[in-house]
């Protein structure tokens, strides 16, 4: 998942950045609106996580200026103001949910996954192709009924493949993907970790999943 967040407290900013990094999640930061509201109207990330009281231009106005722009990125609302007014505008001019100061990291998590899961429309947790088994709570992975330990790319690499099963991806696909936008395309890293999920994933298996695509990319799919 790629998120930008909009928070103008470094302390902040910089613990939520460091909770999604550890659970492999791409996130990008901005300290003011206006750079913000630059960014996400020339990228495609999957989530905004938005203060109120931010330079340049603040929440709403950022909120404001994103919808009548028609983009339709879901956002959520964070903010030490708690006041009904506060809540009912941020909803009203269209973010989609409105989490207080203090917070739990979890929370925010929980409130983030359930959007996701909801725009996406994935009503079941657990991403399932032939054997293999991924759980997007828990990230538990099995194939096989065996257990799979996997490090945090490899995860959000295995979990593209997943959710493109049978469908070729290009290496620039996957950098963009599990690196965001700034990546050196020349980088061999996406064969790298290709190979990583090779060796957990088909090596110790009869069973032969991941694919090359010579000169195009990578596939998902049973042979």
């Amino acid at each position: 998942m790629k998120i930008v967040l909009v928070e103008d407290d470094e302390k902040i900013s910089s613990f939520i950045a460091k909770g999604f990094k550890e659970l492999g999640y791409i996130i990008q930061v901005f300290d003011n609106g206006e750079d913000a509201y630059y960014f996400l109207m020339n990228e495609n990330y999957d989530i905004a996580i938005i203060d109120i009281m931010l330079p340049k231009l603040n929440g709403f106005e950022l909120i404001q200026k994103l919808r009548e722009r028609s983009n339709k990125i879901p956002i959520i609302v964070l903010s030490a103001k708690n006041a009904t007014d506060d809540k009912v505008k941020g909803l009203e001019l269209g973010a989609d949910d409105y989490l207080t100061k203090p917070f739990a990291f979890s929370e925010l998590l929980s409130r983030i996954n359930a959007i996701y899961r909801r725009v996406n429309n994935i009503k079941e947790t657990v991403l399932q192709y032939a054997d293999l088994s991924l759980d997007i709570l828990t990230r538990e992975v099995t194939k096989a009924d065996k257990k799979i330990e996997l490090q945090k790319k490899e995860y959000s690499l295995l979990e593209y493949l997943m959710r493109n099963a049978g469908r070729i991806v290009t290496k620039t696909m996957i950098l963009e993907s599990i690196w965001g936008y700034d990546f050196d395309p020349q980088t061999n890293v996406v064969d790298v970790l290709i190979h990583r999920l090779r060796k957990k994933i088909d090596d110790p298996f009869e069973k032969k999943l991941i694919h090359t695509v010579h000169g195009v990319g990578y596939v998902l799919k049973e042979k």
